[in-house]
């Protein structure tokens, strides 16, 4: 599905570095991935500006919350210009001690990655919820193939 940028496997890789960060519920981790002016638009429109107030701001909620972890898949990545790319991604939540993803935690992932001096970082990662319309057979479809994920 993707458009062959060249860096794709480096672009797919910072995507799973976020993911992962977040599963270990480590803001360091979470916030290493962005550009130093990086930004985050969370699920509930919050957003999170700069790596330090990203790293802050994340050691906080994993302190605060007991937050579910991340099953995602890239669906693209494709080049805008040099040095600038966009990943676009699904992905479901599960929660702690639930077996399966919850549908009502779908989101899709759109990430801007900029590279500096030869390294992939990102820009901006908007999270939306998805929704879709409340078609049940499209949330369905996105539960099972998140679940294979796994």
């Amino acid at each position: 599905m993707s458009a062959g940028h060249p860096q794709d496997t480096q672009i797919r890789a910072l995507y799973a570095r976020y993911l992962a960060g977040w599963n270990q519920r480590s803001g360091v981790t979470v916030s290493s991935v962005f550009a130093d002016d990086g930004e985050i638009i969370d699920l509930d429109g919050t957003l999170r500006s700069g790596r330090l107030s990203i790293a802050a701001d994340m050691r906080r909620l994993f302190a605060d919350h007991a937050t579910p972890a991340f099953v995602g898949i890239v669906r693209s990545v494709r080049r805008l210009t040099e040095g600038v790319a966009v990943l676009h991604a699904v992905a479901g939540m599960v929660p702690p001690g639930a077996e399966s993803v919850d549908p009502a935690l779908h989101t899709v992932h759109s990430l801007v990655a900029v590279e500096d001096d030869g390294r992939w970082k990102i820009a901006v990662l908007q999270s939306t919820p998805a929704r879709y319309g409340g078609r049940a057979d499209t949330i369905a479809a996105l539960t099972a193939e998140l679940e294979a994920a796994r």
